[in-house]
Parts: C-alpha cells; structure tokens; sequence
C-alpha cells in the first residue's frame, strides 16, 4: 500500500499536481462541477506538458546519438531521469520514504517561515530524494539517520529554490502568484546575476528588429524549427547517409529525416507551452483553497517551462549558448583532472532555456547570452565534481545534471567524508 502511495500516486507528477488542484477547490467549497472540472484539466495540461517534454526528449536523444558518432567523443553524459531509475534499484525505499516525509517538512515550513512555497514539480522531488539516498548510502548514513538528514535537507530545498529566484520569477511573469519549482535554481540565479551584471541597456531577446521579409521569424515555433533544422542538417551530413539510414532513420531519407526531427522537436515545444498555460490557468485559482486554509499567502511551485511562454526567443537563445558551453567544456574538463560530461541535450534544453529566460530578465539579450553560457559552463563542471562521491553509481554512464544536484550532493558528500 505504502509503494502504490510512494510511487504510483505520489510519484506521479500529473497526480500529484491535481491531488494539490483538487484540495484546493474543496477547501473552497467549489460546486462538484468545478471540482471535476478544475482538477482534470489540471492533470490534463500537465498530461499535454509531459507529452511535448517526451517529444523533445526523444529527438533530443537522436540528436545526441547522431552527435556523438558525428565527433567520436566517449564520456559521462548527464540525465537526471535516467539517474533516479538506476538508483531506485538499490535505494527504492530510502528514496520513498525521504520524498514523503520531505514534502511534509515542505508544508510545515512553507506554514512557519517567511517561505510560503509548495513545491510540486513531483518527478524532481523524487530525484533529489533518489540523490540524497545514493549520496548518504555511500557515506555509510543508514536507517533513520539517512531518512532524517535526507527529508530535512529535501523539504528545506523545496522552499529556498523557489524563494531564492522569486524577484527574478515575479519580474517575469508579472505577478507574484506563481514561483519556479524547479532544482537547478541556482544555476538561474547565477543566469540571473550575470544578466544584471553585463546586460545594462541592453533590449529584451523578445524586442528583435526583424525585418518585413523575416516576419515569419517572429512566431516562436517557426524559428526553432529553422535552428534545429540547421543543426540536424550539420549532423546528418557529419555523420553520412549510410550510417544516419543504417543506425538512426530506420531506412528514411537521411535530409527527410533531419528536417522532420527539427520540426518535431519544435512540435514539442509547441505543445510544452500549450499544456504550461492549461495548468496555470487552472492550479492557480485552485491553490487559493490551500493558500487560505493550510498555508496562508502560499504560492504553487511549478516545473521550469511554466517560465517559457513569458520570453520564447530567450528560450532558443538559452538553450543554444548553454549547450556551446558544454561543448567547450568538454575540453577543459579533462585538463582539470575531471570526467569528460557529453553536453546531455534535455539539461541544456530545458534548464538552459529556462536560465536564457533568467538572463533576459535582468539583462536583455546580453543577459540571455551570457547567463545562459554560463549556466551550460556550471551544468558541466558540477556533474563532473559530484561523479566520485556518487558510489557504486558513479561508474554509471550517466550522472544528475541539473545545477542543485551538483550543489547540494558535493556539499552533503563532502560533509559526511568530513564527519567520517
């Protein structure tokens, strides 16, 4: 009973996300229609949400995979998803019970402190939970120690990585109803700083000057269908067409192929931002009924595309700077003593979009730049620091990307060798 709760029920973020809508709209005493209707199209948008990241994620792995053959490079590549599977076979029910006693510690704190934020992007908090179960294993924490120290140290993160990036949230969206739910909030903040620190005068990545004959570059889709088209069309070619309609196509036309995954991805984009704007539009009203009953002035977390729909053009523009920083890390890394991290395409999409976004706000297009450069510089340096205190897991061909896993894990890990 206590797994179908963890991991089925709670574990599921689109449950999770409309078990927090439907309480809402019962504390507020809304009719029965409301409530049905208020809750499914909660969990539906994050459904459609889920959907368009799956799109992305699947082309971004093509994409990967003709990249690497392109440039014959081995290394660590970052995925955070795959990470949290790999460690729910030996830590499965560490990582249970860290998740659901965190997110209570969440809503105790979020009810006394100044920090009025309830986390509820799901699937990262059962991956830091998954993070912190590895990292206090492998420093010899067990038993109630390690579900202790484990749920303190999630439920305190899922108030400051909101906390921390709300005057930059609330600057770009306009209000202060809604926060970022996301654990690469640091790697924002410092897209943020450095935004404010280089981008004075510099115009918004949304105010380009384009010309009547590129008019059609001003809708969001259409040019990220051209970039990701211009870079599939790179690699196909690097890669050859025997090799791309051997191993990748299927047998499809290798320039048919590149140009159909570009608009695909695109697709996924489109459909990210459509399930985004479904989920706003109802869990905001809904989490009124919390905010007033259980945690007066609380705010809803919510997972970092929420932010893209506010700066479409900083969202391409993050994710490609962020991802060349990863391609120059690659070079520097081994010459610090350090694993090679493969840039992983679904970190530098999603949390360099996200940090492009970041970078906007305070700074314009320089911002966006910058920020987001350096952002894709700290989603591959802290990966590569944080491999050796991972354990048994850090042979693994992959390692958490997002920038608060780095932080926290190389923090906590060496801690605990301190304490030892």
């Amino acid at each position: 009973m206590l797994s179908f709760i963890m991991q089925d029920v709670l574990g599921t973020p689109a449950i999770l996300v409309g078990l927090f809508s439907l309480i809402g709209l019962l504390l507020q005493k809304k009719s029965f229609s409301e409530v049905v209707s208020g809750t499914t199209k909660t969990i539906m948008g994050f459904l459609i949400l889920i959907a368009g990241a799956a799109l992305v994620a699947t082309t971004l792995t093509t994409f990967s995979q003709l990249f690497e053959h392109s440039f014959n490079i081995q290394g660590v590549v970052p995925n955070t998803d795959a990470m949290a599977a790999l460690a729910q076979k030996n830590y499965g029910s560490a990582t249970a019970m860290i998740m659901v006693f965190g997110m209570l510690i969440n809503i105790l704190l979020a009810r006394i402190t100044p920090l009025k934020y309830i986390f509820l992007t799901g699937h990262h908090t059962l991956y830091m939970s998954a993070m912190l179960a590895v990292i206090l294993s492998s420093g010899g924490v067990t038993g109630f120690w390690l579900v202790a120290i484990g749920s303190l140290i999630l439920g305190a993160m899922m108030v400051i990585a909101p906390a921390i990036l709300q005057p930059f949230t609330r600057k770009i969206t306009g209000s202060d109803d809604l926060a970022l739910g996301h654990f690469g909030s640091t790697g924002y903040l410092c897209s943020a700083l450095v935004g404010k620190l280089v981008g004075k005068g510099s115009p918004s990545t949304e105010e380009l000057n384009v010309p009547k004959s590129l008019n059609f570059l001003r809708d969001s889709s259409v040019a990220i269908s051209l970039t990701m088209t211009i870079l599939f069309l790179v690699l196909v070619l690097v890669s050859g067409k025997a090799y791309t309609e051997s191993q990748v196509s299927g047998g499809q036309n290798y320039l048919v192929f590149a140009l159909i995954q570009a608009i695909t991805f695109a697709g996924g984009v489109y459909i990210i931002l459509a399930g985004v704007r479904m989920v706003i539009a109802e869990i905001v009203p809904a989490f009124k009924g919390i905010a007033d009953k259980l945690v007066k002035d609380a705010k809803p977390a919510l997972d970092c595309p929420t932010v893209f729909p506010f700066a479409p053009n900083a969202v391409i523009i993050g994710f490609l700077c962020s991802f060349g920083a990863g391609l120059l890390s690659m070079f520097i890394l081994p010459l610090v003593g350090l694993s090679v991290i493969v840039p992983g395409l679904v970190p530098h999409f999603f949390c360099g979009a996200t940090a492009g976004v970041y970078g906007n706000a305070t700074g314009g297009r320089r911002g966006a730049v910058i920020g987001s450069f350096v952002h894709g510089l700290i989603i591959s340096f802290l990966p590569a620091i944080l491999l050796p205190l991972m354990g048994d897991l850090g042979f693994a061909s992959t390692t958490f990307g997002d920038a608060d896993f780095g932080v926290v894990g190389i923090v906590l890990g060496n801690m605990i060798k301190i304490f030892n």
